[in-house]
């Protein structure tokens, strides 16, 4: 049965009528349809993955060898000279001469600076002047005491037989005490003034800056005309290096390393100036007195060297390393080694060490790699010494893996 529909005013177009189950026919059809594509949407896509994800396992090896396994540390420190002398001023005054500059070499007693002396000169001439009139008044008290010498015995002897009162003998007995006291006021006196002289020449001497050691001038702080004033505290004028043929390196060693450091270790190390020359030295001193800085705690540790053609120049910052411990031929494997796990759910995976000298590698053998226990020694952090275990010089050991991408890659499918 079929109805007219009565159009709009403005459409003159029929829309015939459809029965409801002939719809529902149309809308199973085009859903069967759909299914049908994302089916095998899904699948071509699955299959791409597979393809493009999919690759071997590669494994990168280096070869166990003989070598040398040598532990350092390292630390950065100063290039100094074994001896260094600071020249300062015990006296206060201008600046009169200076007969050394920077790098003169300078023999021991040899004058480098001079103070001017007048003043000092003035008060040794003081002071011998006062030591001669003390020698003066000496020879007088001493002629003094010669009288009352004389004159207390004709006394004595003139008492006993009365013709002169016993007063009178004991005064010139008492004269006579005090004449020898004063002979002696005297003496002491003069050797007062002896000592205001020897320490006004001291002072004199003290005008004369000179080298107390053979050695080079490192270092001028003082010029022609400046006053020098010593009294609070003893002014640098100079610094010279014993000898700059012996120098020695000051490094700061952590805490943590000190332990292995001893006199007498072998060292290296380099400076800037000659990036490709390799100075050796050894360890000459491991001091006790800590030094913390922001809660870091680092010891000094003094390498000597040597430096018979003066390359080495005081102040330089030099890379240290200090050989702690080594072994000369010794079957070693790279450090990589020890810290490759394989991904793979096919390979097992390594066993938990029983301590820390004991561990595992994987070795290549038969075209797969196999956990190989060992045991180890000595680590420098790039090859650890092989010590116990099926390991061999020329074995391989895995130290990575990698996986290769498809030789093919079909792209995905476009819905």
């Amino acid at each position: 049965m079929n109805r007219t529909v009565t159009p709009a005013p403005h459409s003159a177009k029929i829309i015939p009528f459809v029965r409801a189950p002939t719809l529902r026919k149309a809308q199973r059809r085009w859903l069967s349809v759909l299914l049908i594509i994302f089916v095998a949407a899904g699948g071509s896509a699955a299959a791409w993955l597979r393809i493009a994800g999919g690759g071997a396992v590669q494994y990168v090896t280096a070869s166990v060898t003989r070598g040398p396994v040598t532990r350092v540390v390292t630390a950065t420190g100063t290039v100094n000279p074994e001896l260094t002398i600071i020249v300062g001023s015990y006296v206060s005054g201008v600046i009169r001469e200076l007969y050394c500059d920077y790098n003169t070499e300078v023999k021991k007693g040899q004058i480098c600076a001079k103070i001017d002396p007048r003043p000092y000169e003035t008060l040794v001439n003081q002071a011998k002047a006062n030591l001669s009139v003390e020698k003066a008044q000496l020879l007088k008290d001493q002629a003094g005491l010669d009288y009352a010498k004389i004159t207390s015995e004709r006394n004595e002897r003139l008492a006993q037989t009365h013709a002169v009162s016993q007063d009178a003998a004991d005064n010139a007995r008492s004269t006579y005490e005090q004449a020898k006291a004063q002979v002696a006021f005297d003496q002491a006196t003069i050797e007062q003034r002896q000592a205001e002289l020897d320490s006004a020449q001291v002072n004199l001497d003290y005008t004369d800056i000179t080298s107390p050691v053979d050695g080079t001038v490192v270092s001028r702080n003082v010029t022609m005309g400046q006053t020098v004033a010593a009294s609070f505290q003893t002014p640098t004028l100079f610094l010279i290096a014993s000898d700059l043929k012996k120098m020695e390196v000051d490094t700061n060693v952590s805490e943590s390393d000190i332990g292995g450091l001893k006199e007498g270790k072998p060292a290296t190390f380099t400076v800037d100036a000659f990036p490709a020359r390799t100075f050796a030295g050894k360890v000459a001193q491991v001091r006790q007195s800590p030094q913390t800085v922001q809660n870091v705690v680092t010891f000094d540790v003094v390498v000597s060297v040597d430096n018979s053609d003066l390359a080495l120049k005081p102040g330089m910052t030099a890379a240290t390393r200090v050989v702690v411990d080594q072994r000369v031929d010794a079957v070693r494997a790279p450090s990589q080694a020890l810290r490759f796990k394989p991904s793979g759910l096919s390979v097992p995976a390594p066993a938990v060490a029983a301590s820390a000298t004991q561990a595992q590698v994987w070795v290549i053998r038969n075209e797969k790699p196999a956990a190989v226990p060992v045991v180890l020694g000595l680590d420098d952090e790039s090859f650890v010494e092989i010590v116990g275990g099926d390991l061999r010089p020329g074995d391989q050991v895995v130290i990575a893996e990698r996986r290769e991408a498809a030789s093919r890659a079909v792209p995905p499918p476009r819905l």
